[in-house]
């Protein structure tokens, strides 16, 4: 993945959006990762994944019969973990 900093996002605006149409590309700032900038079609694809991920689990959890703690739940799913 591309990085730049949070200047060169900003005064390379044009080309980071160019750039941003083909891999995501990392911002940084005081040299630590803020922010990524990604196409459309790779965000919706991702929203699509957490959807499909989220009914999935709840799908199981209504099969097994387990409540789930919903903060907890939410919190992991953001987290990025997953049974």
């Amino acid at each position: 993945m591309k990085a730049l900093s949070a200047n060169e996002a900003k005064t390379q605006f044009g080309n980071l959006l160019l750039n941003a149409q083909r891999e995501p590309v990392q911002i940084n700032k005081n040299g630590k990762p803020v922010a990524v900038m990604m196409s459309i079609e790779d965000y919706k694809y991702i929203e699509r994944l957490k959807l499909s991920l989220l009914q999935d689990r709840a799908t199981r959890a209504k099969q097994d019969r387990n409540s789930i703690d919903g903060e907890a739940f939410f919190k992991e799913l953001i987290a990025g973990k997953h049974d």
